[in-house]
């Protein structure tokens, strides 16, 4: 899917269900009687070298120093913060298209430019006109 967000064409890749697996499990930490008894947790696995994304996508994924990939290139999220599992599944899946997202972007390199003629003359002018200022601050002689 391309889009245009005023400046730039953006891409949004689109994962597809079946290279996403999603686990419920129980959550962790106070909750009562509920957080003992119903597995509102989510684990979501992504293997992004078995995943459908192009292949710079995958690289720069792998490269990334994210503690949620793992050393065999599975990105592994856990999300707990709600009381539901579906909250817990769409948001579990929304970090996973955030930390896509992020990859998708590459910056644009800067070309390093040279200063202009006015510009460093306009410089030396002030710096020379603020020293003579400073040395006018010194002990009068006669």
């Amino acid at each position: 899917m391309v889009f245009w967000n005023g400046n730039t064409l953006i891409t949004a890749l689109l994962i597809p269900d079946e290279e996403v697996e999603l686990t419920p499990i129980r959550a962790q930490g106070a909750g009562g009687q509920n957080v003992n008894k119903v597995s509102s947790a989510i684990h979501l696995r992504f293997d992004i070298r078995a995943s459908s994304l192009p292949d710079e996508v995958k690289q720069r994924l792998l490269a990334m120093r994210d503690q949620r990939i793992s050393k065999e290139g599975v990105v592994i999220i856990k999300a707990q913060a709600h009381r539901s599992q579906e909250m817990n599944k769409a948001d579990a899946l929304q970090r996973l298209h955030e930390l896509v997202r992020l990859v998708t972007h590459v910056p644009v390199m800067r070309r390093p430019t040279r200063p202009t003629r006015g510009s460093q003359r306009r410089r030396l002018q002030s710096k020379t006109q603020r020293g003579e200022i400073k040395s006018m601050r010194g002990k009068v002689r006669d």
